[in-house]
């Protein structure tokens, strides 16, 4: 089934940089095998000090084989000083910043490989998402908290209330008593799932930083760049959700991804 926010998905399968394996020792001749010979690393790669002073390996990438070493450089330390390079290729780079579940081209693995991690789920569903991990309602994040402080809150082990069949979370006794008063006035719409989800007749998890209090009800999305494709139309979006609630619960699978939203 094809959904067009769910993207992000293709992120979940684990990427890897593979290092190429180098022996550990080169074939020697009786002369010397640099003689005669201009660019160290590229007849000979075991030359004398074919490092020393300039670097020789400057186009060479330098996570691929060395030809300057006998063991590779990114094998063990993929992140160090690389000793055919004039500076450290992965120095001051974060391989999490720009794109954080791109393949890392410094590590062995993809460090984010995990982060975002889908399960699917056959219906029935429940009527309020209730996260795989926790078993909490909306992740654990305090609803009342929307309204009294204008973001999302996580939400305390010491202030909970049973509601519609789960368990929901506050991060005060005051937020707590709130709810309990008028639980419909507090819950999300659709049940805590994604919004947009809902437009397309589909069922996804949410993210709750990604939030939006729209005509005194709260709404809320799978990530920040689904919430933006929503924010494109919330009349509309809403219109579309509103036809689709509450039967998809027992005809969609649900798309959950791990998130540690809190933390």
């Amino acid at each position: 089934m094809k959904i067009k926010y769910l993207t992000a998905f293709v992120a979940s399968a684990a990427l890897s940089v593979g290092v190429a394996a180098l022996p550990t020792t080169f074939n020697t001749v009786q002369a010397d095998p640099c003689a005669g010979v201009e660019n160290p690393c590229a007849a000979n790669p075991c030359a004398a000090n074919p490092c020393a002073a300039v670097d020789p390996c400057a186009a060479v990438d330098p996570c691929a084989a060395n030809p300057c070493a006998a063991t590779d450089p990114c094998a063990a330390k993929p992140c160090a000083a690389n000793p055919c390079a004039a500076a450290d290729p992965c120095a001051a780079v974060d391989p999490c910043a720009a794109n954080p579940c791109a393949a890392n081209p410094c590590a062995a693995a993809d460090p984010c490989a995990a982060a975002d991690v889908v399960t699917a789920t056959e219906p029935p569903h429940a009527e309020v998402y209730v996260e795989e991990d926790s078993g909490l309602a909306i992740r654990g994040a305090d609803p009342v908290a929307y309204f009294t402080e204008g973001e999302a809150v996580l939400g305390s082990a010491e202030y909970e209330y049973e509601w519609n069949g789960v368990t929901w979370r506050f991060s005060s006794a005051t937020n707590k008593e709130m709810f309990t008063n008028n639980p419909e006035a507090f819950a999300p719409q659709y049940g805590g799932y994604c919004a947009k989800a809902l437009s397309e007749g589909n069922l996804a998890s949410v993210d709750p930083r990604a939030w939006k209090i729209v005509d005194g009800k709260l709404y809320l999305n799978y990530s920040m760049d689904v919430q933006a494709q929503w924010l494109a139309d919330v009349p509309g979006n809403i219109e579309k959700a509103d036809a689709f609630w509450p039967t998809v619960l027992a005809e969609k699978v649900l798309y959950e991804n791990q998130l540690s939203w809190a933390q």
